[in-house]
């Protein structure tokens, strides 16, 4: 890659290194700059620009960072689509993200041009939160660098979740004469809600004398009625391996593996195992739903993860958790504030239109590769990363709601769609969630987007970096569907006529972000029986 000034007449292919203006036009940092856009710039009198041109054998920032994105990414894991040079790996499932540290330095370290931030594993994570970002520095950066980090990788992901599995727990509690049975019924209460926040549950529950025998009793209980894992939570705390709650379980026929951690509320956790089966003797701090060594333990546990005494030896770095305020690790919520997550995109195709520059035909209904034209728009987005989407039907409803039968979408019917695009838009944006935070504008007469297309908008859309509305471009055209943030869905309401909410990028130019796409896809629309032609011709 060559990075510095060139000038204007040979600036066909330059990647933009910071955006301008110029003859009333924007032109963003990272634009690749097309034969049009340098004959443009050089009529407005400009000699030079800044930028890089990308050579033969160098990776494009994007390719190379989903690139590698996929390689560090194992099972449990989601890779989104990159822009600008960053992907991102979000969780695919609720679970417990496991990282390997050395790995991720290897991948660091080897080429400044190359880099990963990852949260802290083990941890538990919600579906859809974001686990990594690999950002790529450069506009590109040499084939043989990125091959020979990714050759630095370990045999196995650097990056997974494992997913909790249900898991049948026994919760034994012991008493002394002034023990009271609130304080028993609230630890009941707790812990249960700690294990079913896990997709566990206690399936045996007993109360006994804090005396080792009747615990030794009670663990028998527990395992013979089929609990995997076995809780005791002493009217005394553990304070050595000959108390009362370690005796009882070696009584039992159960080995004493480790006693004590570097966690702190937690220090006093007793980890043993008996018939096979794992028994955690609890600290006192359990009986509180703050987060506590406990839950460390636990969450491995559920993802399936063994948990040996070196592994409690390792907690320490991390393992001071007295300063968190209530519990808050996932799936209850995160601490220190919301996890960052995959944006809620939803996605509106309008297919309310008369089609009357098509004369007598649907176009929505024309048959595409087997089938038809709604149904390929709707199919593509069904592989994206939007949820819900939603299908605002007008003319022919019945029959465009019969080819989308089956498929996983909304219909919503606008009544009055022979006003135009305006009322389509707000049908559907009516009946977009609460939750949904932007939405991607699709036309149901553009059949050759695809998901990749629409996963790239979402992949851009950022409110913090001033992303809000995401428009598709190649070769400096700008293209459909577009995606405006949740921001601008009341001025969007607010048109009317047959006309959609393309006006609303003009206005907002300063939201605006461009997102370059390989093909002429999102160019390409059916308005007329000659591009039906020349669309069924090409796929």
């Amino acid at each position: 890659m060559r990075f510095g000034r060139f000038r204007v007449a040979d600036s066909a292919g330059i990647v933009l290194a910071h955006g301008m203006r110029a003859g009333g036009r924007t032109f963003k940092k990272g634009r690749v700059l097309s034969v049009a856009d340098a004959e443009f710039l050089e009529r407005e009198g400009l000699e030079v620009v800044v930028g890089a041109r990308i050579d033969a054998g160098d990776v494009t920032e994007d390719v190379a960072a989903q690139t590698a994105a996929r390689a560090l990414a194992g099972s449990g894991v989601r890779v989104g689509a990159p822009f600008t040079g960053r992907c991102n790996v979000f969780a695919a499932a609720d679970g417990l993200l496991l990282v390997s540290a050395p790995d991720v330095d290897r991948f660091n370290a080897t080429d400044e041009a190359l880099t990963v931030a990852t949260l802290p594993g083990p941890r538990p994570v919600r579906e859809g939160e974001m686990l990594a970002t690999v950002k790529v520095i450069p506009f590109a950066v040499p084939g043989e660098v990125l091959e020979r980090t990714l050759a630095g990788l370990g045999p196995e992901p650097a990056i997974r979740v494992a997913g909790f599995e249900p898991m049948d727990a026994a919760l034994i509690q012991t008493r002394l004469p002034a023990t009271k049975e609130t304080v028993l019924d609230k630890t009941s209460r707790v812990l249960r809600s700690r294990i079913e926040a896990l997709r566990g549950r206690v399936v045996h529950e007993v109360r006994c004398r804090h005396d080792a025998g009747a615990v030794a009793l009670a663990v028998g209980q527990a395992l013979e009625a089929g609990a995997r894992l076995v809780l005791i939570a002493g009217a005394s705390a553990i304070v050595d391996r000959r108390d009362v709650i370690p005796s009882g379980i070696v009584a039992a026929g159960g080995e004493v593996l480790h006693l004590g951690m570097p966690v702190d509320p937690g220090n006093l956790l007793l980890l043993a195992r008996c018939r096979g089966r794992p028994v955690l003797g609890l600290p006192g701090c359990a009986r509180s739903p703050k987060l506590n060594g406990l839950d460390l333990v636990l969450e491995r546990l559920a993802a399936g993860t063994e948990v040996a005494p070196r592994d409690v030896m390792a907690m320490g770095v991390g393992g001071l958790l007295k300063e968190t305020a209530e519990r808050s690790r996932p799936p209850r919520g995160s601490r220190g504030g919301s996890p960052a997550r995959a944006a809620k995109v939803s996605a509106l195709v309008l297919a309310a239109g008369r089609s009357t520059r098509m004369g007598p035909v649907n176009k929505l209904l024309a048959p595409l590769g087997g089938r038809v034209m709604v149904r390929a728009v709707v199919d593509e987005l069904e592989g994206s990363c939007v949820r819900p989407i939603i299908v605002v039907t007008g003319h022919e409803a019945g029959r465009i709601e019969e080819a989308l039968a089956g498929a996983g979408v909304r219909l919503v019917h606008n009544p009055a769609y022979r006003e135009g695009l305006s009322g389509s838009i707000r049908a559907g944006l009516a009946a977009l969630p609460e939750s949904a935070e932007a939405a991607v504008i699709c036309l149901g007469d553009m059949p050759l987007v695809a998901s990749g297309h629409v996963d790239k908008l979402v992949a851009a859309f950022d409110p913090a970096e001033g992303r809000e509305i995401c428009v598709p471009v190649f070769e400096g055209k700008r293209g459909n569907p577009v995606l405006f943030a949740r921001r601008f869905f009341e001025e969007m309401a607010a048109i009317r006529g047959d006309v959609g909410a393309r006006r609303l990028i003009g206005e907002h130019e300063e939201y605006v972000c461009e997102v370059a796409m390989d093909d002429r896809a999102v160019l390409l629309d059916v308005d007329s029986p000659q591009a039906l032609a020349e669309i069924e011709e090409h796929l």
